[in-house]
C-alpha cells in the first residue's frame, strides 16, 4: 500500500494525460468505443481522487503522499508531488466534475475524439496544479489546463444571440484566452522573481516556504500573484472574460470552467501568494477584500439583469467567487477555511447548474428566461435538481453553500463588519434572482410550445444526482471537509502570525 500511496498522485496526472494522447490514435469512427473507454478512464480517476481524500490524515496535517522525480537538477526543477488539507478537496472536486462532465458529453458527435483528447489533457493539467510542490511544474500544469479551453470553446461552443445582442463563440474563446494569457504573464514574472530572490537555486515550494523575503519584495510582487491568479478566478475588474467564456463553452466545458478552472486561480493565491509572501498578503488584503465585496454585489446585480440562463449562472459564479476572496482576505482561520470550503461547494453547485442548463437547452434550443415557462410539468427531475442547485446558491441551511458562506461571513465580520454587510446584501440579491428564475422557468402554466420537451436521460440524471449528493453530504455533515481544510490553513496562518 505504501508503494501505491507514493505513486497515486503521479497516476492522477498521468492517466488522463496518457489517455488523451492515446485517444488521438483511435479511429474517430469508433465513437461508442471512445465514449465507453473515456467514461471508464474517468471512473478510474474518480476512484483515485476518492482514495486520496480518504487516505489523507487530517490529524497529522501537512503535505502527504509526497513523491519526487528528478528532472533538471541544474535549474533546481523537480517533479515534486504532494497534497495537503487545501489541495485534497480540490483534487476530489476535479475528479467529480471530470467524471460527470464525461457523462454529460456522451451525445457529442462532431469530432468527439478530438473533444475528449483536449478534455483529458485539460484535466491532467488541473490535477497537476493541485498536486505540484514545484513552482516550475505548477506553472507548466497551470498553462496546460488553460490552453485547451480556446479550442474547446471555439470549435464545440455555441454563440449567444438575443436580437441585437450577438456574442459569437469565437469572441468568447478569444476574450478568454487574451485575459488568461495576460494573467499568466504576471504570474510567471512573479515566480521567476521568487526563484531569484529566494537564492536557493530551486523552485521547490517546500524549500521556498523557509525563505524570509524582504518586506519591499513582498509588497511589490504579491499583487502580481493576486491579480495574475485573480484573473482566472474572476476577480473584479478582470472578470469580464468569464461570463462570455461560460456562455460560449459546451456544457461539460462550462462545468469544468466554472467548477474547477476558476478554483485554480483562487488556489494559486492561497498556495503561492499568501503562503510564500505573508507580509505582502497582509499589506494587500484590504484591497482584496474590497474587490471581493465588489465581486459579490456586482456579480449578483448583473445576474439579476440577465435573460440568458447561462449568463445568469456565469455572473452568479463571479458573485460567489467574491466570497472566496473575502474569506482569504480575513487572514483568520474561520474565514479562510470557509473560503476553501466555498471553492469546493461552488465547484459542485455551478457544475450542476451548467449541466442542468445544458439539458434544458438541448431539449428546447432556447436559453431565454422570458420564453421558458412551466417546465416542471415536462421535466420534473431536471426541475428538482435545479431547485437544489438554486437553494445551494442562495445559502439554504442543510446544503453546502450555507456552511461555507456562514464561515466566510463570521470571519469577515470580525475585522470588516461593513464589508460583511455587503456580503449579506449580495446573498439577499442572490435569493431574489434565483427564486425569480425558478418561478418563471419551472413553475406556473406550461407554455404549449414545450409540450414535446423530455426530461433528462438516465445517464444525465445519474451524473447530476452525483453532484446533488455532494451538495447534501457537505451541507449535512461538513466535518470531514472542515477537519481537512483546517489542517491545511493552519500552517499558512502560522506564517502570517509569525510576522
Amino acid at each position: 500500500m505504501d508503494t501505491f500511496d507514493s505513486y497515486v498522485l503521479m497516476a492522477l496526472v498521468a492517466i488522463p494525460f496518457v489517455w488523451g494522447v492515446l485517444l488521438a490514435f483511435l479511429p474517430r469512427e469508433r465513437l461508442q468505443h471512445i465514449r465507453l473507454t473515456s467514461a471508464a478512464v474517468a471512473l478510474v480517476v474518480l476512484g483515485l481522487t476518492a482514495y486520496v481524500f480518504l487516505a489523507y490524515d487530517s490529524s497529522l496535517g501537512g503535505y502527504q503522499l509526497i513523491r519526487e522525480f528528478q528532472w533538471l537538477d541544474s535549474l533546481g526543477v523537480t517533479l515534486s508531488l504532494g497534497v495537503d488539507g487545501i489541495s485534497v478537496p480540490m483534487v476530489l472536486l476535479t475528479g467529480v466534475v471530470m467524471f460527470t462532465g464525461v457523462l454529460i458529453s456522451w451525445n457529442i458527435e462532431y469530432r468527439a475524439k478530438e473533444f475528449f483528447v483536449l478534455f483529458f489533457l485539460l484535466v491532467a493539467g488541473v490535477f497537476g496544479v493541485f498536486v505540484s510542490l514545484d513552482l516550475f511544474f505548477f506553472f507548466f500544469f497551470y498553462e496546460m489546463a488553460v490552453m485547451p479551453m480556446y479550442l474547446l470553446i471555439g470549435v464545440w461552443g455555441s454563440s449567444s444571440d438575443f436580437g441585437s445582442f450577438l456574442r459569437p463563440k469565437e469572441y468568447g474563446a478569444m476574450k478568454l484566452m487574451l485575459y488568461l494569457v495576460a494573467g499568466s504573464v504576471l504570474v510567471w514574472v512573479a515566480l521567476i522573481a521568487v526563484f531569484v530572490e529566494g537564492g536557493m537555486g530551486t523552485f521547490s515550494l517546500l524549500a521556498l516556504e523557509d525563505v524570509t523575503f524582504s518586506e519591499n519584495f513582498q509588497r511589490i510582487f504579491f499583487p502580481l500573484f493576486m491579480i495574475g491568479f485573480g484573473v482566472l478566478a474572476g476577480l473584479w475588474p478582470f472578470h469580464s472574460w468569464s461570463p462570455d467564456g461560460h456562455v460560449a463553452a459546451p456544457t461539460s466545458v462550462s462545468m469544468l470552467h466554472a467548477g474547477v478552472l476558476m478554483k485554480l486561480g483562487a488556489y494559486g493565491i492561497i498556495r503561492i501568494g499568501i503562503d510564500l509572501l505573508p507580509q505582502g498578503a497582509e499589506d494587500w488584503m484590504p484591497v482584496l477584500i474590497i474587490l471581493g465585496a465588489v465581486n459579490v454585489i456586482y456579480g449578483a446585480v448583473s445576474a439579476m439583469g440577465q435573460r440568458d440562463l447561462k449568463y445568469v449562472v456565469g455572473y452568479s459564479s463571479v458573485s460567489h467567487m467574491g466570497y472566496v476572496f473575502m474569506g482569504f482576505a480575513t487572514l483568520n482561520s474561520i474565514g479562510m477555511s470557509g473560503a476553501v470550503l466555498q471553492m469546493f461547494s461552488h465547484g459542485i453547485m455551478t457544475a450542476l447548474m451548467f449541466a442542468l442548463v445544458g439539458v434544458i437547452y438541448s431539449r428546447t434550443h432556447v436559453r431565454d428566461i422570458g420564453v421558458l415557462e412551466g417546465l416542471t410539468k415536462r421535466i420534473g427531475l431536471t426541475a428538482a435538481f435545479f431547485v437544489v442547485a438554486g437553494l445551494t446558491s442562495l445559502g439554504l441551511p442543510g446544503l453546502s453553500g450555507f456552511v461555507a458562506e456562514l464561515m466566510v461571513f463570521i470571519g469577515v465580520f470580525r475585522d470588516y463588519p461593513v464589508l460583511g454587510m455587503l456580503g449579506i446584501i449580495g446573498a439577499a440579491i442572490t435569493a431574489v434572482y434565483i427564486l425569480r428564475l425558478l418561478a418563471k422557468v419551472f413553475f406556473g402554466p406550461l407554455d404549449p410550445r414545450w409540450e414535446h420537451v423530455t426530461d433528462a436521460t438516465r445517464l444525465e440524471g445519474f451524473s447530476m444526482a452525483i453532484l446533488v449528493a455532494f451538495l447534501l453530504v457537505v451541507g449535512l455533515y461538513p466535518r470531514p471537509w472542515m477537519d481537512m481544510i483546517n489542517s491545511g490553513v493552519a500552517p499558512i496562518l502560522q506564517r502570517v502570525a509569525g510576522l
